[in-house]
């Protein structure tokens, strides 16, 4: 009885171990943001916030890139400058128009992000976890597309 007790033990300790990578918290639906939606991908990480115009004009850009990223080992997150939480971050979500995931804990320890007192801001981010590129004022999917693939090269 006991050894399979500890059989048991050691396969879940080993399942819950293997599943961990860093944690992204969650989104701005309080989903759970799993780590193999970022770990070992390119990332495009736009911080946006509600009273910011040129984040508002960019939202309809980044939503299209997006869904061009799906099949690619890359993807677009968000992170509200303001520290949004909660429902007042869905709200201001859903008032930009927001399809792609808006993380609700600032990822900027995890990859090294530097601190932007502009907005918006975006980086690219490898898929090692470093901080390619750091693009200043509003993006076209275009843009950031052709910066993505010579990065990625």
């Amino acid at each position: 009885m006991m050894r399979r007790l500890l059989g048991a033990l050691a396969i879940i300790t080993t399942l819950l171990l293997s599943g961990c990578g860093n944690d992204y918290g969650v989104d701005q639906y309080g989903q759970k943001v799993a780590a193999e939606r970022l770990d070992k991908q390119w990332l495009v990480i736009n911080y946006w916030a509600e009273w910011c115009g040129p984040c508002r004009t960019e939202i309809p850009e980044l939503n299209a890139l997006a869904e061009q990223l799906k099949d690619q080992s890359a993807g677009v997150f968000g992170v509200n400058f303001d520290n949004a939480q909660g429902e007042e971050l869905k709200s201001a979500s859903d008032k930009l128009g927001i399809k792609f995931t808006v993380l609700a804990q600032n990822p900027d320890g995890i990859f090294e992000i530097p601190r932007s007192e502009a907005l918006p801001v975006t980086y690219i981010i490898d898929d090692k976890g470093k901080v390619r590129e750091q693009l200043m004022g509003e993006q076209t999917a275009e843009g950031v597309l052709a910066r993505l693939k010579a990065l990625r090269g």
